[in-house]
C-alpha cells in the first residue's frame, strides 16, 4: 500500500506542468463565455387598473418561483411604452398591435417582437335607448374617445378616419379621458357612449358590463374595418358572455380587436426570451372568456421582426436543458458546453501527450546521471593525476549515495538499478586504474 501511496506521489510530481496548462484554459474557457443573463429586467405596462398591469403582475409572479425579478414600470399607455423602449428605460413592453407602425423604420428594427400574449378586444358601451349603426351617429353624443397616447386613443381614430372623420371634426363634447374616469362617467350619465380597449375580464370592462343601463355596439361592418386596419381580427362575442347576470351583450356582436404583443430592444438579454414565454404561457394556460386555453402566446400576427429565440421556443418549445433544470443553472450550461467542445479538441492531443511527457521526466531523473559518467571515462586515462583520480572516486562513491534517495515508479525500477550497476561499474574501473598507478610508483 505504502508503495502504491509513492507511486502516485511520484506520477502527481511528475505532472505538475500540467496544472498552468489547464489554468490557462480553463481561465480563456471563462474569459471568452459570454456572461450569464441577468436575473432582473423591466417591463413597461400601462395604468394600475388596465389589463396591461394586471397580465404584468401575473407574469411577475410566474417568474419569481424561477427567481427572476420582473420590475414593472407603470405608463400613460402602448406609446408611452414604445418610448420608454426607445430611451432605455425598460427592457421589455407589452404593445397593442399596430402601435409601432407609427415609428420611424430604423426605429421600428432596433425591436424585436416576442409574441402575442393576448387578443384587446375594441368595446364599444353606449347608455339604453341610444341607437348607433355608424361612426357618424356619435358625433352629436358625449363620447370618450380614451386619452392621449392610449392604446383605446389609437384604435378608436384609426376607426374614426376610417369613416372620414378626422380630429379637427372631433365635437367639444368628446372626452379625452382615460378608461378608469371615462366608465364612472358613463355609468352616471355625464357621457353618452365610450370606448374601451382591453380583455373581457378586465375589471373596468366587467364594471360597465354588470350596469343594466349599458349595452354594448356591434361593429357590424368589421369585415370592412380589417381590410383597411389589417393589425386588427374580427372578433365575435357570443350573447351573455361578459355578464350572464345582466346578459351582457344581449344578443351577438362583432367586434375588432388588436393584440398586446411582448416587445424588446436591445438592452433585452435573448437568452431570457424562453423563460418569459414559457412563464406567458403558464398565465395563459387557462385562456380568457375570448380565448381557449393554450393558445397565447403566439407567434403572430405581429410586424416586428422576431427573435431567434423566440422563434425556436414557438417551433420546439423550451431548450432541451430548460425542460429538467431551473433556469439559471440552464442558461449556464448552455454556455459552457459550446465553449468546452474547442476545450475538449485541445485536451485530446494533450492526453495523448502525458504519457510520452510522464516517462520522459522519470526517466529524465536517471538518465541525466549518465552524462556525468561519460564525461568521467572519456577525460580519465593513466596519465590523470592520483589526486584527481581520488577526488573523482569519492564524489562517484558519493553519488552513489545520492542515488539510494532517488524514486521512481516501481515500473522504472529496473532502469534505476542499470544506472546502479553502471556506477558501480565506473567506480571499479576508477579504483583498478588507481591501484596500476601506485604498483607503477613502487616499481618506479
Amino acid at each position: 500500500m505504502q508503495r502504491l501511496l509513492r507511486d502516485f506521489k511520484i506520477m502527481l510530481l511528475a505532472n505538475l506542468w500540467l496544472i498552468p496548462v489547464l489554468a490557462v484554459l480553463v481561465g480563456a474557457l471563462f474569459y471568452f463565455v459570454a456572461p450569464p443573463p441577468p436575473m432582473h429586467a423591466r417591463l413597461a405596462t400601462g395604468g394600475p387598473t388596465g389589463g396591461y398591469h394586471a397580465f404584468g403582475l401575473k407574469l411577475k409572479e410566474e417568474l419569481a418561483r424561477q427567481g427572476f425579478e420582473l420590475e414593472l414600470v407603470r405608463s400613460k399607455g402602448s406609446l408611452d411604452n414604445l418610448a420608454k423602449l426607445e430611451r432605455g428605460d425598460v427592457e421589455i413592453a407589452l404593445v397593442q398591435s399596430g402601435q409601432e407602425l407609427t415609428l420611424e423604420a430604423h426605429k421600428r428594427d432596433a425591436l424585436h417582437g416576442l409574441g402575442v400574449m393576448y387578443q384587446e378586444p375594441l368595446w364599444l358601451f353606449k347608455r339604453k335607448g341610444i341607437v348607433i349603426d355608424s361612426m357618424a351617429d356619435l358625433l352629436p353624443l358625449r363620447v370618450a374617445i380614451g386619452a392621449p397616447d392610449s392604446g383605446t386613443r389609437s384604435v378608436s381614430e384609426a376607426l374614426l378616419a376610417a369613416n372620414q372623420i378626422s380630429p379637427e371634426r372631433y365635437p367639444g363634447q368628446w372626452q379625452p379621458i382615460s378608461a378608469s374616469p371615462a366608465a364612472s362617467a358613463l355609468l352616471a350619465g355625464e357621457l353618452d357612449a365610450g370606448f374601451f380597449l382591453g380583455p373581457a375580464e378586465s375589471a373596468v370592462v366587467q364594471r360597465l358590463a354588470a350596469s343594466p343601463e349599458l349595452d354594448l355596439v356591434s361593429l357590424r361592418r368589421s369585415a370592412a374595418y380589417r381590410a383597411r386596419l389589417p393589425y386588427l381580427t374580427k372578433l365575435a362575442v357570443g350573447e351573455g358572455v361578459l355578464n350572464l347576470a345582466s346578459n351582457s351583450p344581449a344578443q351577438d356582436i362583432l367586434t375588432l380587436a388588436p393584440v398586446a404583443t411582448l416587445v424588446a430592444n436591445d438592452e433585452f438579454h435573448p437568452s431570457l426570451t424562453p423563460l418569459i414565454l414559457e412563464a406567458a404561457r403558464e398565465v395563459m394556460k387557462g385562456g380568457t372568456l375570448l380565448d381557449p386555453p393554450g393558445t397565447y402566446p403566439a407567434a403572430k400576427p405581429q410586424t416586428l421582426a422576431p427573435l431567434r429565440e423566440a422563434e425556436y421556443y414557438y417551433e420546439k418549445g423550451l431548450p432541451i436543458l430548460q425542460r429538467y433544470v431551473p433556469f439559471r443553472i440552464a442558461s449556464l450550461a448552455d454556455r459552457y458546453i459550446i465553449l468546452l467542445i474547442p476545450l475538449i479538441v485541445i485536451m485530446i492531443p494533450l492526453s495523448k501527450a502525458v504519457g510520452p511527457i510522464y516517462r520522459w521526466r522519470i526517466r529524465a531523473r536517471i538518465y541525466r546521471w549518465y552524462k556525468h559518467l561519460r564525461e568521467i571515462e572519456r577525460k580519465l586515462d593513466g596519465d590523470t593525476p592520483p589526486d584527481q583520480l581520488a577526488a573523482e572516486i569519492d564524489n562517484l562513491e558519493q553519488l552513489e549515495q545520492r542515488l539510494v534517495r532517488v524514486e521512481v515508479p516501481l515500473s522504472y525500477s529496473n532502469e534505476l538499478y542499470d544506472l546502479h550497476v553502471h556506477l558501480r561499474y565506473v567506480i571499479e574501473r576508477l579504483q583498478a586504474l588507481q591501484r596500476r598507478q601506485a604498483a607503477g610508483e613502487r616499481l618506479g
